[in-house]
């Protein structure tokens, strides 16, 4: 269904729900956004000490109620292996209310720089939701055409072989041919429909009292068995940001949860899968949580199709 928000479909109104953290963003027709915060900066979210809390050892489960996953018999340090990098996390580390696009550098700089740029974002979220656990290994789940020394990169390669636990310890999945599913298969009941983020919060609706946001599209780069899609699908291996599909090409996203049973959009795949369900419009940062149907062309964002430049992060070893 499409969306008869009053601001009608060019106004990508945009409420992060952020509890606490005293910012709201409003996303425009150009894909620009307004910071709520008493002052002018429309580019990056004020990010003063105590506004933003992080759950240190404890989490906020489905049901709102806090859970302690060092002494949970499930969770804990020692499975945590998985989560979708949330919207919040991604805000905050950019520096950027809209934030990374597709450039996910991070300060990285040289071949390559992309996808070490995005494994040091996915290193740098565990550790603010579970201390200790950024001593893993972490890698992005992303594809890419040259991994810095001329060689194709395949997302399903760079995650380890399993098995991989949400921050509360439930199974994803046991290695990577149950990965290279629609859903994984083996995947808890209580996420295999919608992976949770680095909290252990059902990403779908991840702000207490919200409600289901459209935030579905998440970066891979991939096709449905975890490779390359294609040379254009990687917003030039994690580097660039600027909305021009002309040099940028279209990044290739999967869902983090099925939308619909038919297929997914541009470029074919079904709207279930996690890995690769379609073409998004575009590689400049924008957010989008207001259902409008497929990515719209004449806004090249991330986030156009419902999103906001997401992607899946794995540890090596849970």
């Amino acid at each position: 269904m499409r969306n008869t928000h009053p601001f009608g479909r060019w106004s990508l109104c945009v409420s992060l729900a952020l509890a606490g953290c005293g910012a709201s963003v409003q996303s425009t027709q150009d894909g620009s956004a307004d910071v709520a915060d008493g002052s002018s900066d429309d580019t990056a979210v004020s990010q003063p000490d105590s506004a933003v809390s992080q759950p240190d050892a404890s989490v906020v489960a489905d049901t709102g109620a806090p859970v302690d996953a060092s002494t949970s018999a499930d969770g804990g340090l020692a499975r945590f292996s998985f989560f979708v990098t949330s919207l919040r996390a991604l805000v905050e580390l950019s520096g950027n209310s809209q934030g990374f696009g597709g450039d996910l550098r991070f300060g990285e700089t040289g071949p390559g720089a992309g996808l070490r740029g995005a494994d040091k974002i996915c290193t740098a979220i565990a550790e603010r939701s579970m201390p200790g656990s950024g001593r893993k290994v972490w890698r992005a789940f992303l594809s890419a055409t040259n991994d810095g020394s001329g060689s194709r990169v395949n997302a399903i390669e760079r995650v380890g072989t399993g098995p991989w636990y949400d921050r509360l310890g439930r199974l994803l999945a046991n290695n990577r041919a149950e990965l290279i599913n629609t859903r994984p298969p083996s995947a808890d009941p209580a996420i295999i429909n919608d992976f949770p983020n680095e909290d252990g919060v059902p990403n779908h609706a991840p702000d207490v009292g919200v409600g289901p946001v459209d935030n579905h599209d998440m970066l891979t780069g991939s096709n449905a068995m975890g490779q390359l899609y294609s040379m254009t699908a990687t917003c030039l291996d994690w580097t660039s940001a600027v909305g021009n599909t002309a040099t940028e090409g279209r990044p290739r996203v999967g869902h983090s949860w099925p939308r619909g049973g038919g297929p997914g959009g541009p470029g074919g795949g079904s709207g279930a899968h996690w890995i690769s369900s379609l073409d998004e419009a575009g590689c400049r940062a924008g957010i989008n949580l207001i259902e409008m149907g497929p990515p719209i062309p004449s806004i090249p964002t991330v986030g156009s199709g419902g999103g906001y430049g997401g992607f899946y992060c794995f540890a090596m070893e849970p």
